[in-house]
């Protein structure tokens, strides 16, 4: 098995290596990851510039672009197999809820699902790396289990995990992801030379942290386990609109 190890934090991301070295266990893994940190790129791809590719003192390859750029240019120009698995992550910091449209560990598994290839993109609770223990485990645990029982098609599976010991985890359980409200106001500051510049808002507050979601999950200690789609509509959406739309005409 061929598998290509990714993330969103950069090539020399401590939760890069640990899933790199936990895959090898799998098959022959190749790992390319953007040059500097990419969190919060989404499924953003370069098309402004060239895009460059250098190799470091490990042997992963990184990219001045994206994580979305390093999977594109992993599966069409620089491996001579095509991965029949892409793991993206160990990220650090949770993606749940809403957070996964801005997560560039979970747009660098959705490129890899767009492909066509079965994609997972694995986030720990922590903004310190604290437990990668744990996250490595669990990773291991979660595709040993997808290579004894494949799916019968491409899938994307969005997975965190708990900020805690092996040892305090209390299962791993299939969610939806929660609800998340709009992120908070802008917060207009000075720059040194007085220059008016702005940080963007912290996050919105989770309305929808009950039973099923992966908030809830995380919560009480539990991987949460949740597939994603990439379809653009719903039936539900198309009917609401249709009359709408012939009121124009």
């Amino acid at each position: 098995m061929n598998i290509l190890v990714t993330n969103d934090d950069g090539y020399n991301s401590p939760g890069l290596a640990n899933l790199a070295v936990s895959m090898r266990g799998f098959g022959d893994v190749d790992v390319i990851a953007p040059k500097d940190d990419r969190s919060g790129s989404s499924c953003s791809i370069t098309l402004d510039r060239p895009l460059r590719v250098g190799k470091a003192e490990s042997g992963f390859l990184f990219v001045n672009g994206t994580p979305v750029d390093c999977v594109n240019l992993g599966v069409t120009a620089l491996l001579e197999n095509k991965p029949s698995l892409i793991v993206s992550g160990i990220n650090n910091g949770r993606n749940i809820g809403e957070d996964v449209h801005y997560s560039g560990t979970v747009g660098a598994a959705t490129e890899g699902f767009l492909h066509g290839i079965t994609s997972f993109a694995f986030s720990l609770d922590s903004f310190s790396f604290d437990n990668l223990q744990t996250a490595n485990f669990v990773a291991k645990k979660i595709v040993e289990a997808y290579l004894k029982d494949p799916f019968s098609e491409p899938t994307l599976l969005n997975v965190n995990i708990p900020n805690v010991r092996l040892s305090e985890i209390m299962g791993i359980v299939a969610c939806r992801p929660g609800g998340r409200a709009a992120s908070k106001p802008a917060v207009k500051t000075v720059s040194p030379k007085g220059e008016e510049c702005y940080w963007v808002g912290a996050s919105g507050d989770f309305y929808d942290i009950g039973e099923g979601t992966d908030f809830k999950a995380l919560s009480e200690n539990m991987v949460s386990v949740t597939s994603l789609s990439t379809g653009m509509n719903e039936k539900k959406s198309v009917e609401k609109i249709g009359s709408w739309v012939q009121k124009i005409n």
